[in-house]
């Protein structure tokens, strides 16, 4: 079973207090607000490492690692990490690992190692400081767009791999172009745009929550831009999927799947979950100090979970014309009642109707050139051809 595990070693704890932050509130679950109590000791940490290596199939094995903000922890956290998967790796498997951070702790000392053990890192910023700044503020309430900026730059100059997860809120959800061309501007190849939703079962939603058809509209304004200038340069994720989609194959976004399920996490004690939306008392599958993670994972309960996605599919999806790439979003944002067979719609569905129809021609023809092997340049006068 191919599978992979968000590892949180300090838990819900982060230097941060962003409005919107989902995470921030499993506090609650863990009982416990003391810093100190949601950090991962050295036993479980190589205990952890051990049983993900002997569970994963290889040949390339991806550790994850969030938070709250894990570089709480310190570098010497993470060259444990790197010493114990060396103890562990079998001949012949590769090692990657993928650091999600709000870049504000960011340092030269953090850019060395990083770039030397070949971190691929995932910063957090929502555009330029007016949309950044609503939302992503510290504990005292002050911004943190420059701090967070400067830690971009650092990666840039010290040539550490990253990419740039943006939260769409109500703050930079009108303004697409101006937030792509920020990212352009600082350097960033890679881009990913995360949807803001309220995930309460009500069609209410929070102020800072998205419109789902100006969703829709960001999606293409961006689309617009990239696809007849940046294809082959900029690397934006929704596009990705989309394109391997039209390819017939699989996509690799876990909230695209037919099935769900092979996306856990594991928490600072050994705790395992179902998903990083769902870290809820109901959904805890396990402990690795008490089953082995192979076990866990391929536990009834996880199962259930994972097939969930598709049987609680509505009836009006069933002949939706994009559900070959979208299989209904994901569930923690079906949450708009149907009336016709009491399971939920996908809060975003229009916009991703709107979208995914909009850029139907343009996917068509970009996998007929791509199949006929023609040049980026080729590809690029093809979708302007079409974009006329």
């Amino acid at each position: 079973m191919n599978f992979n595990i968000m590892a949180k070693p300090i838990g819900p704890i982060c230097n941060l207090n962003c409005d919107y932050c989902y995470y921030k509130g499993k506090i609650e679950l863990f009982n416990s607000s003391n810093k100190y109590d949601y950090l991962m000791s050295d036993d479980l940490l190589e205990e952890y490492i051990k049983q993900y290596i002997e569970a994963h199939p290889g040949p390339i094995i991806s550790f994850g690692w969030q938070g709250g903000e894990p570089t709480l922890l310190g570098v010497g956290f993470f060259q444990k990490v790197i010493e114990l998967q060396k103890k562990y790796l079998p001949k012949g498997i590769h090692c990657e690992n993928l650091l999600q951070t709000n870049g504000t702790l960011l340092n030269s000392k953090w850019c060395h190692f990083l770039r030397e053990n070949e971190f691929l890192v995932g910063i957090s910023i929502d555009g330029p400081s007016e949309y950044h700044d609503k939302y992503r503020k510290n504990k005292e309430g002050k911004a943190s767009f420059n701090k967070t900026l400067k830690g971009l730059k650092l990666l840039q100059e010290n040539e550490v791999n990253f990419n740039v997860l943006c939260v769409l809120s109500d703050a930079n959800i009108h303004y697409p172009l101006e937030v792509y061309n920020f990212f352009k501007s600082v350097g960033a190849k890679h881009i990913q745009f995360i949807p803001l939703v309220n995930s309460l079962r009500d069609v209410k939603r929070t102020a800072k929550s998205i419109d789902a058809k100006d969703y829709g509209n960001f999606l293409i304004s961006i689309f617009n831009e990239w696809v007849i200038k940046d294809v082959g340069e900029t690397f934006i994720q929704i596009f990705e999927e989309a394109l391997f989609a039209w390819f017939g194959l699989e996509v690799s976004l876990c909230m695209f799947k037919k099935i769900c399920g092979n996306s856990l996490v594991i928490e600072h004690n050994g705790d395992i979950y179902s998903c990083d939306h769902f870290v809820t008392k109901e959904n805890k599958i396990g402990n690795i100090k008490k089953n082995h993670l192979k076990e866990i994972i391929n536990s009834p309960k996880q199962k259930i979970f994972g097939q969930k996605k598709l049987e609680t599919l509505p009836k009006m999806c069933m002949s939706c014309p994009v559900r070959f790439v979208c299989n209904g979003g994901c569930l923690k944002n079906r949450i708009v009642p149907t009336n016709e067979d009491g399971h939920y719609l996908n809060y975003l569905c229009s916009g991703y109707k709107q979208f995914f129809l909009y850029i139907d021609p343009f996917m068509k023809k970009m996998v007929e050139l791509m199949k006929q092997k023609k040049s980026l340049n080729i590809i690029k006068d093809g979708m302007k051809l079409l974009m006329n």
